[in-house]
């Protein structure tokens, strides 16, 4: 890939919103849109206007319409900071928690695009998520390489050992490894994935999606754009500053909302997804990979804010907190949506 040129726009603007006096120290964000590089992992432009070239199906499978239920495996060595910044992020998901006090854009209102996806019996994705559930295999179970086999017997365990439920209706199981724990195809081919459980392995078909730390492994690729790769040191854009300090942990975030997004309008890998094979669909987060805001395509990453300290992000979440979250793709815009657009809505 050739290094790509720097182009920085800023747009200062002022603070609308009736927020904490905390919270309106950090606002009065400044926009910016910097120019990156492009993530290896993504073969094809994503840009977030045009669709006609979009194919997004519904292959009449269900969509997840009640309450969702997280059961987290955390997976390796974590420390209580990283867990936190991951659990604040999933508790900003519900509207009803959260409308209150999350100024906007909010990690609510971006859920709210994954909301309008609907199955055969009109019922929506929740806007409920909810964390019903945490276990902690810090002994490394399956060892410290897994596999997408493998990974279905750390699920296997969480349940069969009972820290878990079998939550067959609400449920979902998200696996998320420690820096340390190396994943088959991870950095090279995927940062995440989501599928369901083999009765053979786990006993019942249940959705779940995993998420790696990338920060020792790939930031560059995973982290993106919170890290840049080694040849563009010095010669090309810089990265990101991480809204919580954290490389890795900001870099998942991403991934999670990526993989969440799917999972609840795809958990059987039979509902919403471009192409005809569904051993490879092309889903919702697939479609806007890389894309943060307005003005993003072809190695921007659109307008996102920037705090008073440097640090960048599009969204608003629960406690203060600011995610950097990318776009996923809207069924009423045919094009990709999140609610820190300066041109439209979702």
């Amino acid at each position: 890939m050739s290094k790509l040129s720097l182009i920085l726009c800023f747009i200062f603007i002022h603070c609308v919103n009736s927020i904490s006096t905390l919270e309106q120290q950090n606002l009065k964000p400044e926009y910016h849109n910097p120019r990156i590089p492009k993530s290896t992992l993504s073969s094809s432009k994503k840009f977030e206007g045009s669709s006609d070239l979009v194919n997004l199906r519904y292959h009449m499978g269900p969509v997840l319409s009640s309450p969702i239920n997280t059961y987290i495996i955390w997976y390796g060595k974590w420390v209580p900071s990283q867990k936190l910044i991951i659990k604040d992020f999933l508790l900003s998901i519900s509207s009803s928690a959260n409308h209150r006090t999350s100024p906007s854009p909010s990690i609510s209102q971006w859920w709210k695009t994954a909301s309008l996806y609907s199955d055969q019996t009109n019922s929506n994705v929740s806007s409920t998520v909810l964390i019903a559930g945490e276990y902690v295999d810090s002994k490394y179970s399956q060892g410290k390489h897994l596999t997408r086999l493998t990974i279905q017997h750390v699920i296997g365990n969480a349940v069969k050992t009972a820290p878990f439920p079998v939550d067959h209706k609400n449920g979902i199981y998200l696996i998320l490894t420690s820096d340390d724990v190396t994943m088959q195809d991870f950095c090279r081919a995927v940062c995440g994935f989501h599928y369901f459980t083999f009765p053979s392995i786990v006993g019942y078909t249940l959705p779940y999606a995993w998420v790696g730390n990338s920060g020792k492994q790939c930031a560059e690729v995973c982290a993106y754009p919170f890290a840049v790769p080694g040849y563009m040191a010095g010669g090309g854009p810089s990265a990101l500053k991480p809204p919580n300090g954290d490389v890795g942990i900001d870099g998942m975030i991403s991934v999670i909302g990526h993989e969440l997004a799917e999972l609840s309008s795809n958990p059987l890998i039979n509902a919403w997804y471009a192409g005809e094979d569904p051993t490879a669909p092309t889903e919702i987060g697939d479609l806007c990979e890389g894309l943060y805001g307005t003005g993003g395509g072809g190695g921007y990453i659109g307008q996102v804010m920037k705090d008073r300290v440097g640090r960048s992000f599009n969204l608003y979440g629960r406690r203060g907190r600011k995610f950097l979250v990318q776009w996923i793709w809207s069924p009423v815009l045919q094009a990709c949506a999140g609610p820190n657009a300066l041109d439209l809505k979702p």
